[in-house]
């Protein structure tokens, strides 16, 4: 790019910048030398190639959003929670709230992931331990008791059952009186994930694709300002994945929900917006940084190229991260804090939109209040005290980064090019990138590449050539055991107990009338998101859904592979 189209650039995001909002803060160094809002080559210089860096808030948005980087707003602090049942875990929210942060998300147990009650026979001993346990509408509304659904953004981590959970989250926030076209927040959805990833499933892909698209289309007419579908890399790269996997696969899938809202007949203007992303930031600062960067690039250029957006929101990847719960130790637990300040600044610098700091806890159990604490904490002291929030991508033009960035988007592009091979050339249904998904989870391709790069890895680590402090390395310590949370049994009695009491309660006949005229509705093309509102309003419980839809659809058991 030659100087003067890089000076006309520079102009245009003045210009911009200019117009847009900043918050009442002070952008000086700590010492208080004032910094500009962006950084770029100096005035008069060419700089080849630089159209594929840019400025902030403009095509291809390597270096972000917004042409105020986070002057204009910052991310939002959301930390991820979920433990015992909706009461206890409505206390947290309420801790975390009061103590500065900005949103929710919440963490089911496993039977709710599962698509299971809490008295399921699968349930036992499961209960309220990986996350909160919600069986009915009744439970969500505890679990926002005294929140205003309104008013805080909500992202709920569930796949397989996120629909019927995200209709009782509706109809939760229709009992507080909310106005359900005002709602913001994020439901993941993402079951492409699930197969590939974290085997969290309830029927074969194509009926989760149905509901996928019913809740989009619902949403869009619906709800405009939620965004339906979260896809997720996280649990990708959480399996084993390399960081241009978790990209390229993440990525992938995004394409394919893209196929899906055009195949339905949605304006890709309308929908494309209310797709959001869900990342890792592992360990390894530079390259966490890079991939992010490449992600807004990849997505605004094939948006655009490919699948014909036009809007300036369609173009927009919009993502949420947390930091790795992988790269967390047993061994000297303490060093995760630095592991995850070391992660969440490597999000913040790659421009992320909202983030969770892990616990440092959270490799042996659920995070105490001390540890939750603490991992807000961090995000807050990145936030008010280290200066990243003064000046838009800062890293941007960087030698290394921007080589880095580029390598990362040309192994994506590589793999894309492999998935839609997968998918052959015949007629595809949705489209090409979807059947390839397809093929790849029928074939066991992405579990084959994901253990193999795992194992990678691992080899590496036990012949030495990569460190862990504390595991293969600097292993001596004077830290003494944690103190953790634990779970009482008593959480999964008293949670049996309510449902019991619940399910006596409600009018039976009603019950089953919804849940009849639901399935009913699964044999059509009408949009199933009403009648399964009218059946989680009667109070149908979420194993009553889910088991109605898996004696109508059937349950997919995953091929054997050797």
């Amino acid at each position: 790019m030659n100087a003067d189209e890089i000076a006309a650039g520079r102009a245009r995001w003045q210009a911009r910048y200019d117009a847009a909002r900043k918050r009442d803060a002070d952008f000086t160094t700590l010492s208080g030398m004032s910094v500009d809002p962006v950084y770029g080559p100096p005035e008069g210089v060419a700089y080849p190639g630089f159209e594929r860096i840019g400025w902030p808030g403009e095509f291809p948005y390597t270096r972000g959003l917004y042409p105020t980087g986070y002057r204009g707003r910052t991310w939002t602090i959301r930390q991820f929670a979920g433990f015992g049942n909706a009461r206890q875990t409505n206390e947290r929210y309420k801790m975390i709230l009061g103590a500065g942060g900005g949103g929710l998300s919440v963490a089911f147990d496993m039977p709710t992931l599962m698509g299971r009650d809490s008295d399921d026979p699968q349930a036992l001993g499961e209960v309220g331990h990986c996350g909160v346990a919600i069986d009915s509408a009744a439970d969500m509304e505890v679990l926002f008791d005294d929140i205003d659904l309104a008013g805080v953004t909500t992202s709920m981590t569930i796949s397989g059952p996120a629909v019927p959970v995200f209709c009782m989250y509706l109809v939760a926030a229709e009992r507080q009186g909310a106005d359900l076209s005002t709602l913001d927040g994020t439901l993941q959805t993402d079951i492409f994930k699930e197969y590939i990833a974290q085997k969290e499933w309830l029927f074969d892909p194509e009926p989760h694709l149905r509901l996928i698209g019913d809740l989009m289309e619902y949403c869009a007419r619906e709800i405009p300002r939620y965004k339906p579908l979260s896809v997720s890399g996280y649990h990708i790269r959480e399996a084993g994945s390399t960081a241009a996997q978790e990209l390229a696969y993440t990525l992938a899938d995004g394409f394919g929900y893209v196929e899906l809202g055009l195949s339905r007949g949605l304006d890709v203007n309308v929908f494309a917006p209310g797709l959001s992303f869900f990342f890792d930031s592992h360990v390894d600062f530079f390259e966490e940084i890079a991939k992010f960067r490449a992600a807004r690039r990849i997505w605004a250029r094939w948006l655009r190229d490919v699948y014909g957006a036009t809007s300036e929101k369609a173009l927009w990847l919009r993502f949420h991260t947390q930091t790795a719960g992988v790269s967390l130790t047993a061994q000297q637990p303490v060093n995760n804090v630095v592991r995850t300040a070391v992660e969440a600044l490597a999000a913040v610098l790659g421009g992320t939109n909202s983030l969770h700091t892990n616990a440092l806890d959270e490799t042996l159990a659920l995070p105490t209040d001390e540890s939750a604490e603490i991992a807000l904490r961090t995000q807050q002291v990145l936030m008010e005290e280290t200066g990243v929030t003064n000046v838009a991508d800062p890293l941007g033009g960087s030698w290394y980064l921007e080589a880095l960035t580029d390598k990362i988007e040309a192994e994506a592009e590589e793999i894309f090019a492999r998935i839609r091979q997968l998918g052959g050339e015949g007629p595809h249904q949705i489209g090409p990138m979807t059947s390839g998904i397809l093929r790849g989870i029928e074939d066991g391709w992405f579990t084959s590449q994901i253990a193999e790069a795992a194992f990678v890895y691992q080899q590496a680590l036990e012949k030495g050539e990569k460190k862990i402090v504390g595991v293969n390395t600097h292993t001596n310590t004077v830290a003494k055991d944690l103190e953790i949370l634990r779970i009482s049994h008593e959480v999964e009695l008293e949670q049996r107990r309510v449902l019991a009491e619940r399910k006596a309660e409600r009018d039976d006949a009603a019950v089953k009338a919804a849940v009849t005229r639901m399935v009913e509705v699964s044999r059509t093309g009408e949009n199933m998101i009403p009648a399964m509102l009218d059946a989680v309003r009667a109070e149908a419980t979420l194993g009553e859904i889910c088991d109605a839809l898996r004696t109508e659809w059937g349950t997919y058991r995953e091929p054997a592979r050797f």
